[in-house]
């Protein structure tokens, strides 16, 4: 039996005795994942209208300078939200491939508290922090 998620809006996984990544738990995340997505949409492309409005010439110098600080501070976060999308296309295809909830390193599941805070997660808890680590090594290299 197929459940609608958007009917269930009192439904939060984490409050279920539920078999792992079930179809109601992939269509819990899903849904989130996609009401994420359009949020960013919605939210880059209001950012794509206030740059185009704000191109102004500003006559005085620190006016221009500030216009391009926030300019290139808009620029920044539409880059990150575009790189989010992309985490979240693929953590879309994860969940129609069967795979989306489990570690990518370990093959183990990921907890629905780490899901439910971050659906794009592909680490478990431990794995991410094994990973950390190593990054630091690295950079302290």
């Amino acid at each position: 039996m197929s459940h609608k998620v958007s009917e269930e809006k009192n439904y939060d996984p984490l409050d279920e005795n539920e078999p792992f990544m079930n179809e109601r738990q992939k269509a819990y995340f899903r849904d989130k994942l996609l009401n994420w997505k359009n949020d960013i949409l919605k939210e880059s492309k209001d950012t794509l209208t206030n740059l185009q409005e704000r191109r102004a010439n500003h006559p005085d110098l620190a006016d221009r300078a500030t216009s391009e600080t926030a300019r290139s501070l808009e620029l920044r976060t539409r880059d990150r939200q575009r790189k989010l999308i992309a985490k979240i296309d693929s953590a879309l295809k994860r969940i129609e491939a069967g795979t989306y909830g489990y570690c990518e390193e370990t093959g183990e599941p990921i907890s629905l508290k780490r899901l439910d805070a971050r659906p794009v997660a592909t680490l478990s808890i431990e794995a991410q922090e094994r990973h950390e680590r190593r990054e630091r090594v690295y950079r302290n290299d």
